[in-house]
């Protein structure tokens, strides 16, 4: 089989980060892998280092089938939630639930090359994980800064590589001919998705329990407008405009894009729908 522009169908795969929406990516590769192109070497920032470790690893399919078993109460349960002054999660529950049913294993004994890239917050210098610890570098790669803990290591406080480098266009492993595809999560901004989120937020108020609308009414000011919801959107906006400067400058062959508001950073109950968005956006890009 040939690929696009007459190139094999060697792919060197490339995912984003972008939270929840980093679920579409479980898709892309599905249809990537259905069309019968070969996945040579991953790299993935964030949510793109999780799922890229697992496919990697030759877990997907499990990890997909656990993600589908979780709901809202099952996320509560996994947040091992923190006193501390920088940080509201450990992040230590997550991981010890993904090594349940994908054990840790050494980057460098991985069936194909993998990396995942964090960011040490005192130097500012991008950290490329190649050897090591898979989960090690998955927990440094998704430390969303005040959200997660940070990982230290050897000097470093590693936290999400998204704030140097949310789509690794020039860290993944390259062959001659192959097919540089890019999955980026965090792409333009979408209107009718604007509004199709506006409508499904709209319902679950409609449909909240009677405590929950009484203590949202109790609540000052607009709930979608805090100190979080800012910084939030502050650090949206930054791996969007990062990750469209990679593409122009390293000019992948294939762009899946997917927009940042089609789908919310924490709704990762929502693997079903999320997952058949980058498969349907895989295959369009694929142009099939």
């Amino acid at each position: 089989m040939l690929g696009i522009q007459g190139k094999k169908d060697d792919v060197a795969l490339v995912l984003s980060s972008g939270g929840a929406r980093g679920l579409a990516h479980i898709g892309a590769i599905e249809e990537l892998e259905g069309q019968g192109y070969h996945i040579t070497s991953v790299a993935g920032c964030s949510m793109g280092a999780l799922v890229g470790g697992m496919y990697a690893a030759g877990r997907l399919a499990e990890f997909k089938q656990w993600m589908m078993s979780v709901d809202k109460m099952k996320i509560l349960s996994l947040l091992d939630v923190s006193l501390s002054i920088n940080h509201l999660v450990k992040g230590v529950k997550i991981i010890d639930a993904l090594k349940e049913i994908v054990p840790d294993v050494m980057i460098e004994n991985l069936r194909i090359p993998f990396c995942a890239v964090a960011t040490d917050w005192e130097s500012g210098q991008e950290v490329v994980f190649r050897r090591g610890s898979l989960y090690e570098a998955i927990r440094a790669s998704i430390s969303l800064p005040i959200f997660f803990e940070p990982v230290k290591r050897d000097g470093m406080v590693m936290v999400d590589g998204g704030i140097m480098n949310p789509l690794p266009l020039n860290r993944v492993a390259r062959t001659g001919d192959d097919l540089l595809v890019a999955v980026n999560v965090s792409g333009h901004y979408d209107t009718d998705g604007e509004k199709l989120r506006l409508a499904m937020e709209a319902e679950k108020r409609r449909t909240m329990s009677k405590p929950l609308a009484i203590l949202r009414k109790l609540m000052p000011g607009n709930l979608d407008l805090n100190y979080y919801t800012l910084l939030s959107r502050m650090y949206s906006l930054m791996i969007q405009q990062n990750a469209a400067m990679a593409v122009k400058l390293y000019h992948p062959d294939i762009v899946v894009d997917i927009a940042m508001n089609q789908f919310g950073s924490f709704e990762y109950d929502q693997v079903t729908k999320i997952s058949k968005l980058g498969q349907t956006k895989m295959k369009k890009a694929l142009g099939k």
